[in-house]
């Protein structure tokens, strides 16, 4: 009898828990250990931050569900992995013991990086659906009195398309208010040019983002790093190629969401072997650690390098099909090692995103996630932002039914007329 524990309630924990059980043996146990009670579905954060959407259209107590599945959960955060004595210490001082651990936390929001930088802050955030929540009621705030917006990334970040949704979500929330002519907006991003996604762009991405941003009189800055953030004021450096400084702005705002980089959670942070410098998850090509070899990850909390050098530093993104492909080698490696054999299941690191742009989208493959590629494909049109809405449906039904078959592999192949993605 084996105890598997699953560290996180997110995309990539939910997943795991649900493919888990299917794949384990009649005597062993899947358990979830979660902060949250609740699932939450983090693509439609930049909807709720503009009331397009509340926080009970985009999360489901998740208990009911796993106990359907014979699954069981923990609503307490962790405190600190032992993996030395294969052991989860507790926020409330008591500890889980665990045969086999698959961490699913995704990431610390690097906020305390940056004097002056996040929720309760001066900048709002969608990583998280309270922060959404938080934003929504300072943007209907700001729309009775508007101004200018910046809206982007800053360096280090990771995961840009949610800045670019977010950007466009607004300028479409504006125009129907028919007060965008009163907003000027600025998109500030550590990437060396728009488009550049933290993948080294793909397809067009560059010349068709570079498009969208003028149409849509959205002014940019890349190569930036943001140095303070005070109350309606943000510090930006702006760099040359070489890294060399090339321009300081002072832009004043009314309004701003910045997306922050990512670090491991406190839990795991600095534990030799376990994880890097900024607290990733170090794993194999079969998700499993080297040290600790009866721990695995999935998702964003694992580490993965930049996929080329940048004047301002850049993360690589972990896209929702990325998630889902190493789900299910992990889960068929700790299966593999509950029957006397060695793991063999590698996944699949490639990026398939689709982007809301509230009226329109943008959607982009790449092939493997690292140039040079077999596909390298990116495009936009309404067809996107519909397809986004139906997704968001199929997949938290796909949570509430613990529905195990591969989301990005049944339903954004099919979608976009892709036959293979592997």
């Amino acid at each position: 009898m084996a105890h598997i524990v699953i560290l996180g309630g997110g995309v990539g924990g939910m997943s795991a828990a649900y493919e888990m059980q299917e794949l384990a043996r009649p005597q062993d146990t899947v358990t979830v250990v979660s902060n949250h009670s609740y699932f939450q579905f983090t693509p439609s954060n930049p909807w709720v931050a503009v009331s397009w959407r509340k926080k009970e259209d985009i999360t489901l107590d998740v208990e009911p569900y796993l106990a359907k599945k014979g699954i069981k959960f923990v609503g307490k955060g962790a405190k600190r992995v032992h993996p030395e004595k294969n052991q989860i210490e507790l926020e409330d001082g008591s500890n889980i013991a665990y045969d086999y651990l698959i961490i699913a936390t995704g990431p610390k929001l690097a906020f305390d990086e940056i004097e002056g930088f996040g929720p309760g802050k001066n900048t709002h955030s969608v990583c998280h659906v309270d922060h959404a929540v938080d934003a929504a009621k300072d943007w209907e705030t700001f729309c009775k009195d508007p101004g200018h917006i910046v809206v982007g990334a800053v360096q280090g970040a990771s995961c840009y398309g949610p800045a670019y949704e977010f950007a466009m979500i607004m300028d479409t929330d504006l125009r129907k208010r028919r007060i965008r002519s009163k907003v000027p907006m600025t998109f500030v991003t550590a990437e060396p040019y728009v488009g550049h996604l933290g993948l080294g762009g793909v397809g067009d991405s560059k010349g068709m983002i570079e498009s969208i941003l003028r149409n849509r009189h959205i002014k940019w800055i890349c190569n930036a790093k943001v140095t303070k953030v005070e109350a309606g004021k943000m510090h930006v450096a702006e760099h040359n190629d070489d890294g060399t400084l090339k321009k300081e702005h002072t832009l004043d705002f009314k309004f701003s969401m910045m997306l922050p980089a990512f670090k491991g959670i406190d839990a795991v942070f600095g534990i030799e072997g376990l994880t890097n410098p900024r607290g990733f998850i170090l794993a194999d090509p079969f998700q499993r650690n080297p040290k600790f070899q009866n721990i695995f990850s999935v998702g964003v909390c694992v580490a993965i390098p930049p996929v080329e050098p940048t004047p301002v530093p850049t993360g690589t993104p972990k896209t929702g099909f990325m998630i889902e492909s190493m789900v299910t080698a992990t889960v068929h490696n700790i299966r593999n090692l509950l029957d006397g054999k060695q793991p063999d299941e590698k996944a699949t690191w490639n990026a398939v995103c689709l982007a809301d742009f509230g009226d329109s989208g943008a959607a982009f493959v790449a092939l493997p996630q690292i140039p040079p590629r077999n596909v390298n494909w990116f495009a936009q049109g309404k067809w996107v932002h519909l397809a986004k809405i139906a997704f968001e449906k199929y997949f938290i039904r796909k949570m509430k039914k613990g529905n195990t078959e591969p989301v990005y592999e049944k339903y954004v192949m099919n979608m976009l007329g892709i036959k293979k993605l592997h």
